[in-house]
């Protein structure tokens, strides 16, 4: 068996036109601009190139991109300042704040001083509980996309087995709500699961979301299985720098029915995932209809 390659980059452009579509009707119908507002605190240079990529991407779907970019030494309450500003504003419908942040600011707080309504990565507690609960949330961008691609792929994910392999805020404890709520049998697994592999092995879906290179050979995988795999891991080899993600991609292609490749499977989508959830933002605060298929 060789396995499909699910092409997160194709798929995520595929998303970012439905944007722009709904953009262009809801500023023709509506006289309304959806606006995301990204704040960068500091000159981490990995940062960087995502706050320049995200405001590339927004203006491209039609949105407007409000990019503040503050010294690293910016004080806790000149950061609230600006958040509670941007609370405020509303020609903003969707705050990002950029993270890691500088060690002397407290991200937690950070994070929960975002209005819920206007917090696009979906990292607010308020939105964890709503997620947790079924109800309407904002839902973290990574874990959404990875949702919707399972759902191009296969259509209904209703009594499909599901294996989580992670249990981070960002990633893993969403991605297993979002399973949940489309009637997955869902596991998460992480590094002090007895019998990781056998538990692997049983899944018809694996999300590896564990930041460890390579870590899910081949041999973990169900015949026909479903791996998404969200790692992004730099490693040296053969005197080179290289991308790999958290599966051995050679080995589980040979088993697995459809596979994401690192780089170009998950990365692409969680910015597409962003501008889909500023539009939804934009929507719900202006009592529209939400736009169809870009949100769980």
């Amino acid at each position: 068996m060789v396995a499909q390659v699910i092409d997160g980059k194709a798929f995520a452009a595929k998303v970012r036109a439905q944007v722009a579509d709904q953009v262009a009707k809801l500023k023709e119908e509506n006289g309304i601009t959806p606006g995301l507002a990204v704040v960068l605190v500091g000159e981490d240079p990995a940062s960087q190139v995502y706050v320049r990529s995200k405001g590339k991407m927004t203006v491209e779907v039609g949105m407007n991109s409000y990019e503040h970019k503050l010294d690293a030494a910016t004080s806790e309450a000149d950061l609230l300042a600006l958040i509670e500003k941007l609370n405020n504003d509303p020609a903003v419908h969707g705050i990002l704040v950029q993270l890691p942040l500088p060690r002397h600011l407290n991200e937690d707080l950070v994070i929960n001083s975002i209005d819920p309504a206007k917090d696009v990565d979906g990292f607010h507690i308020s939105n964890v509980g709503l997620l947790g609960t079924g109800q309407k949330s904002m839902v973290p961008c990574t874990p959404l996309g990875c949702l919707m691609m399972l759902r191009d792929h296969h259509g209904s994910l209703s009594g499909m087995d599901a294996v989580v392999i992670g249990r981070s805020n960002i990633v893993g404890k969403p991605m297993a709500q979002l399973l949940l709520g489309d009637s997955c049998t869902v596991t998460i697994a992480h590094s002090r699961t007895k019998d990781l592999p056998d538990v692997v092995r049983r899944a018809d879906i694996v999300v590896a979301a564990v930041g460890r290179p390579e870590m899910v050979p081949g041999d973990w995988i169900k015949e026909g299985a479903t791996v998404i795999d969200v790692g992004i891991n730099r490693i040296e080899r053969d005197g080179k720098t290289k991308l790999v993600g958290d599966v051995d991609y050679a080995s589980a292609a040979e088993r697995a029915g459809a596979i994401t490749p690192v780089p170009g499977g998950v990365g692409p989508m969680t910015i597409a995932c962003l501008l889909a959830n500023t539009l939804t933002a934009c929507c719900r605060s202006n009592g529209l209809p939400e736009p169809e298929g870009l949100t769980a």
